[in-house]
């Protein structure tokens, strides 16, 4: 059966799943998530897939998740804490199920990837971006811990810091490169071929070699805390959107919309 927010393809071994909400700038719905999941159940079982490649349709990988709704806003009440940390804890555990995945999987990222998309990179095993691509945090401070406990084990707790604090930081992919972010950056004219390149070379390695040597190296992160660090993200996140902190956010949204909330945090 088709997907209808995303598309996925082989050929020559290797499978390429495409965001593919383009007019939205590839915004992830709910919607968009639970058909990546099903994607993966597909490409899991598949002997003729053994690299996966993760791309953006349109002018951007991703902006992040779409935050004009569909994420339960018409719940019944009481929403509470609990059932927010939950709620955010299935996303994070969608992630981990993408770094599970037996096969290397490659982040192609052109355009923006922002927030929640930048999860999804952490989750892959290579980051290949274009060295103009647009990368980093929310524009609105929604939420706290979530996206920056993935951002640390790529560049540190100093420059997740310093990004994180400011509400629609942003790196190009040059300095994604430099911090150690993104694996490579490339000239946005030859990502693609670059991207692929690598990924033939690889899908002729022996899919056992991949799978053990990408087993071996994730659970080392494990043992340093990767996973617990990242799942601890949903609770610092919840504790936020019932605080203080989220009604000034959620008053200003209010008055001005998200589009002028966002312009409201760039201009204080």
């Amino acid at each position: 059966m088709p997907f209808a927010n995303i598309i996925l393809d082989k050929h020559e071994l290797i499978g390429t799943l495409t965001l593919n909400r383009p007019e939205k700038l590839n915004a992830m719905t709910p919607a968009l998530i639970a058909e990546f999941a099903e994607a993966l159940t597909q490409i899991e079982k598949d002997p003729e897939i053994k690299v996966l490649i993760v791309r953006g349709a349109g002018r951007a990988f991703s902006t992040g998740y779409d935050l004009t709704g569909g994420w339960g806003d018409d719940a019944p009440r009481p929403f509470t804490i609990d059932d927010d940390q939950r709620f955010l804890q299935r996303y994070i555990e969608h992630w981990l199920r993408l770094r599970d995945l037996p096969k290397p999987v490659i982040s192609m990222v052109h355009g923006y990837c922002l927030a929640g998309a930048t999860q999804l990179c952490v989750s892959t095993d290579i980051i290949f971006v274009a060295d103009d691509a647009q990368i980093g945090f929310p524009s609105i401070p929604a939420g706290a811990g979530y996206v920056s406990a993935f951002w640390n084990w790529m560049v540190g707790p100093h420059r997740t810091k310093y990004l994180a604090f400011l509400p629609g930081s942003r790196i190009s992919g040059k300095e994604a490169e430099a911090m150690g972010f993104a694996t490579r950056a490339f000239p946005s004219a030859n990502l693609e071929q670059e991207t692929y390149d690598y990924a033939r070379r690889v899908a002729r390695v022996p899919a056992q070699k991949l799978r053990l040597e990408k087993t071996a190296i994730n659970r080392a992160m494990d043992l340093r805390g990767f996973r617990t660090a990242v799942m601890a993200g949903a609770e610092f996140d919840a504790i936020f959107h019932f605080g203080p902190g989220n009604e000034e956010i959620r008053k200003v949204q209010k008055e001005r919309g998200l589009r002028g909330a966002i312009q409201w945090y760039e201009n204080k």
